[in-house]
């Protein structure tokens, strides 16, 4: 199981982590919302969260919880500009179908 960054995700989170003077990496995970029922979590970790599994990719720490890991195993978090709006993408093999807004998925 691992989740993973492309280059340019991880290069933006460092520069983010630098620019806000703390912080050990990210925190990954997935809640139930949206009209397709899941929905992706995308928060910065100061400290490592208890219970939690630790990948590093591109020398960034991403922590993801025991119960979105099923969710997320083999998800590549990608940061993208498309046009005028850049964010991250979360490029997920496990996904069955999303919301045509994009905020939500099923698996």
């Amino acid at each position: 199981m691992a989740v993973t960054l492309s280059e340019r995700a991880a290069q933006h989170i460092s520069n983010f982590l630098t620019k806000r003077g703390k912080g050990i990496g990210i925190r990954l995970g997935v809640r139930t919302s949206g009209c397709s029922g899941m929905a992706y979590k995308l928060e910065y970790a100061d400290e490592v969260p208890a219970g939690d599994e630790t990948f590093v990719s591109h020398g960034v720490n991403v922590y993801v919880d025991p119960q979105s890991l099923a969710y997320l195993d083999g998800t590549e978090l990608d940061y993208a500009r498309e046009g005028l709006n850049e964010g991250f993408k979360f490029n997920n093999p496990n996904v069955k179908n999303s919301c045509g807004c994009g905020e939500s998925f099923n698996v």
